[in-house]
């Protein structure tokens, strides 16, 4: 059994996690997770782990996520962001994630889902990076931020505002994960009902 532990950055409410307009960080994040998770239990063997509070209403603190990811023991961690600069408008853009420095194997994890990110965006390749993050350094896995673009830009919220990148982006990081950890897909079951026939999972 794989165990993957899933973050959406920050809570609804958190002071400056949110864009130019008032648009909230978590609403954007929470659509990347619930994408993301959806489409990881499209695969077998997978137990998934939610961190962040699934409404948002909680700030749940760094120290409580990696604390739970870690008795948890989830083989991987992904937390989902949204990335800002100087909260007023701006023209720059693009998609990055983040390892914790020396870490071979989240560096690892970073290179198999970050194209994901950037193709499901279609934004500038910022790159793979480390960072001395929280919730990169206390966690015992291989551990990943992504951060899918930035809030204040007038490039890259239009497509923030659109739900089916951000859900694309959901699948594509599971998809990366299924690749990464070899993960099969479950088997399709092919149902009769009424005279017609549904293929299901």
């Amino acid at each position: 059994m794989i165990k993957v532990a899933i973050d959406a950055g920050h809570g609804i409410n958190t002071a400056g996690k949110r864009t130019p307009s008032g648009e909230r960080e978590w609403s954007f994040n929470n659509k990347v997770v619930l994408a993301l998770i959806n489409r990881l239990n499209d695969y077998q063997d997978v137990q998934i782990t939610r961190l962040d509070d699934s409404s948002g209403k909680r700030d749940v603190p760094l120290k409580e996520r990696t604390d739970k990811a870690n008795n948890f023991g989830a083989n991987i961690l992904i937390s989902c962001h949204h990335n800002a600069n100087t909260g007023r408008w701006g023209t720059w853009t693009g998609t990055e994630t983040y390892h914790y420095p020396n870490s071979t194997n989240g560096r690892k994890l970073a290179q198999a889902i970050h194209p994901n990110v950037v193709k499901a965006y279609g934004l500038r390749n910022r790159g793979i990076k480390s960072a001395n993050f929280h919730m990169l350094r206390e966690s015992r896995m291989p551990a990943i931020l992504i951060e899918g673009g930035f809030m204040d830009s007038t490039i890259d919220i239009k497509k923030l505002r659109d739900d089916n990148v951000l859900k694309r982006a959901g699948i594509n990081i599971a998809d990366g994960v299924a690749k990464h950890l070899g993960l099969k897909e479950k088997p399709k079951q092919t149902v009769t009902s009424g005279g017609s026939t549904y293929t299901v999972k």
